[in-house]
């Protein structure tokens, strides 16, 4: 007969391996999804070589069981067996880093005290050793209680080992808690779980462990939950049990890292011995250089600059090869199916949608990778912790300096990165401000619009002029997202302050299974979750350019040309496509809102080409292309439509396009929210159709804001 099914859930802090750890139990073949109602990733995948039907659950990594994040709050809820949709665990293994092993100790003995059969997966034995480290894992085992295995996850060593401990513990109690509390916390927790269980049913009330959270965590996740069922007696109980807990000596705030610290300074002393004990650690030595305020400063700009150089150089070449495959399958879909209507929302709608998905996929996937390989070495923590001071100054903490980095590619990756971080209110500042991040999309505008409209000379001698225009339209959106960040803090998501916690992991070579995973899995989730809604609003946005299609446009436009003399077809059909444009739902849209563009400098053309947008920026090149009567496959090198760009003129003979409407566009989009996409993935990560709006009006009215300053102030220079 076939034992039941286990779920064993995997825990630990960030950088400990555990997703090697994980790769190592279930071969790599895992599966991803959603837990109900939330937007927080849930892996999970079968243990190979156990004797009963193991489910492993991959959690996300956190330092304490002290919940505020949503990462935090499904790892308790799932080790609580609150989690809807989720069977109870039957075990749990705790990943820790063997040569950090007093700080990952804290989240195992909270672990411990769930009441969960705990394993203890030491992982980086190797690393430890190289560190003149050595653990006694057997006595540690038997001081805590539980078992402790000792693994290297990314070359599978100690792998049966483990399996076989977590088949143990699934059949034995739970250890004990090893944690003497002070016994006035005992006598106030026991009050309090009497008031509580007076005034929930049996199936609402908490277990121990959640109602010392309570009084331990003020304003933390059990605090909350327990107040959605009990909000007044409960909380007014607590309050009353807090007082007199602090009102005996003790601080609520630093109780539990005192006594934790304290229990794994003893265990530290008797179970883990250091050789040569006078000796600086070669880690030690590297942060000293890393972390320096002057050379670690001087080091992350060259590595990130580095980066970005790889990046763009890297990913040109494949996007472009993306971007011609796409256009040649679009034309042979043409001229298969002979024109017409279909033709048109096949190879303009579907194909074209689906383009405009994967042309950016070679960036964005070499920046993860990239990404990834910082985060596995151990540097990418370093930056961070480096980059807090400055992200201080604007109301922010060290931990968005990734979601805000990964968005000069791509503003998807970058919200959904943002995840990770623990503050709520961080959180989601970060997620707001990510789209001011100048990303690749935004490039071919900047570069049609410079070499047409900015001088190439040099500045100072030996500065280029119109390099520095580029640039400074990097650093606009920057400093932009820090005054908008500090607004956002003091008047949307008003909290409390948070604590900048951060491990700084031990040194490593990258994993090249963890990075070929991760790039999958973003490029998984960026495909499913934008490419979606991306081909979705390319329908829409065809429909609005090819409808009314009516025939009259054509003959008269034919008949036109042909009393002008025009006979080359080529420029017949570009002269037609340009017409039907004109004569379409979005073309009729844009000379509607003529009056609210034109105090920019914008006539309707540019104002529709605006609108064509929406579903990502560069789409306004090829727009433009079509209502001057060139054609779609205009791009941001095209010296023909840069010259059209110079030469426009309104009815009345002005320029259409001059330096001031130039720059009035190009600030536009440094601000805009063009991109349904990043706004789609803004509701995944918050669950909210209210942050996506907000981003989209914020940053449209200040798009035009500035645009409209711009204008009216380069406009009264010039005619100065």
């Amino acid at each position: 007969m076939q034992r039941a099914r286990a779920v064993v859930a995997l825990v630990g802090n960030p950088n400990t391996g555990k997703t090697s750890v994980f790769n190592m139990l279930t071969g790599s073949r895992h599966r991803v999804a959603n837990y109900p109602g939330i937007t927080v990733e849930k892996v999970t995948g079968s243990v190979i070589g156990a004797s009963r039907p193991t489910e492993l659950i991959d959690l996300p990594g956190t330092y304490s069981l002290a919940a505020r994040s949503p990462d935090e709050m499904i790892v308790a809820d799932v080790l609580l067996g609150r989690c809807n949709g989720q069977q109870p665990v039957s075990a749990v293994v705790v990943v820790a880093d063997a040569s950090n092993i007093d700080r990952n100790l804290f989240l195992a003995t909270q672990v411990m005290e769930t009441g969960v059969p705990t394993v203890i997966a030491l992982n980086m034995m190797d690393i430890a050793e190289r560190n003149g480290i050595r653990i006694d894992v057997d006595r540690l085992a038997a001081r805590l209680g539980v078992p402790v295995v000792g693994v290297r996850a990314r070359r599978g060593q100690g792998r049966g080992e483990l399996v076989q401990a977590i088949e143990r513990v699934l059949d034995e109690p739970p250890a004990p808690t090893s944690i003497d509390w002070p016994a006035i916390l005992e006598q106030e927790l026991a009050a309090f779980a009497r008031t509580v269980t007076g005034h929930l049913p049996a199936e609402q009330a908490p277990p121990p462990y959640e109602l010392r959270r309570c009084l331990l965590d003020v304003g933390g996740y059990c605090e909350r939950r327990l107040s959605a069922h009990c909000d007044g007696p409960c909380s007014a109980a607590l309050q009353d049990h807090r007082s007199r807990i602090e009102a005996a000596g003790l601080s609520l705030p630093s109780l539990e890292a005192e006594l934790r610290y304290k229990r794994i300074q003893t265990l530290i002393d008797e179970c883990v011995h250091w050789d040569q004990p006078g000796r600086r650690r070669l880690s030690e030595r590297i942060d000293n250089v890393l972390t320096h305020r002057v050379l670690g400063s001087a080091i992350f700009v060259i590595v990130m600059g580095a980066i970005f150089v790889s990046v763009f150089s890297w990913a040109a070449p494949l996007m472009d090869a993306v971007d011609g495959a796409f256009g040649h399958l679009a034309g042979a879909l043409h001229t298969w199916l002979g024109g017409g209507m279909l033709a048109s929302f096949v190879a303009d709608g579907l194909v074209a949608g689906v383009g405009g998905v994967l042309v950016f996929l070679p960036q964005i996937l070499i920046l993860i990778a990239l990404i990834t390989i910082l985060e596995d070495c151990g540097y990418l923590a370093r930056a961070a912790f480096l980059m807090d001071r400055i992200f201080r100054m604007c109301g922010l903490g060290g931990k968005s300096f990734v979601p805000l980095l990964s968005s000069f590619a791509c503003a998807i990756p970058g919200v959904m990165s943002a995840r990770t971080i623990e503050s709520r209110r961080d959180r989601i500042v970060t997620i707001l401000i990510a789209p001011l991040m100048s990303c690749s999309a935004r490039i071919p505008i900047y570069t049609i619009l410079v070499a047409a409209f900015i001088p190439p000379r040099m500045v100072a001698g030996f500065l280029p002029l119109q390099g520095l225009v580029f640039a400074s339209l990097y650093f606009f959106g920057i400093l932009t997202a820090a005054g908008i960040a500090l607004v956002f803090k003091k008047l949307i998501c008003r909290g409390e302050e948070s604590a900048f916690l951060l491990e700084l992991p031990s040194y490593k070579l990258p994993s090249a299974r963890t990075v070929a995973v991760r790039v999958y899995d973003r490029a998984r989730g960026f495909v499913l979750t934008a490419g979606t809604i991306i081909l979705a609003m390319s329908v829409i946005i065809w429909a609005a350019v090819y409808f009314p299609r009516s025939p009259v446009v054509e003959q008269q436009v034919r008949s036109r040309l042909a009393q002008q003399g025009v006979t080359d077809e080529d420029t017949i059909e570009k002269t037609v496509a340009g017409a039907y444009l004109r004569a379409s739902y979005l073309g009729q849209l844009g000379r509607a809102i003529e009056p609210a563009v034109k105090p920019l400098g914008w006539d309707w053309k540019i104002g529709t080409a605006a609108l064509a947008s929406f579903p990502a920026r560069e789409v306004v090149i090829s727009t433009l292309g079509i209502i001057y009567n060139l054609g779609a496959d205009q791009d941001a090198e095209s010296e023909i439509l840069r010259d059209k760009l110079r030469t426009a003129t309104h009815p009345d003979g002005s320029k259409a396009f001059t330096l001031p409407v130039a720059l009035s566009i190009m600030v536009f989009f440094a601000l805009c929210c063009q991109c349904q996409a990043t706004l789609a993935v803004i509701k995944r990560e918050t669950n909210s159709w209210r942050w996506p709006l907000l981003t989209f009006g914020y940053m449209t009215a200040l798009a035009y804001l500035a645009a409209l300053l711009v204008y009216q102030f380069s406009a009264h220079v010039a005619g100065a």
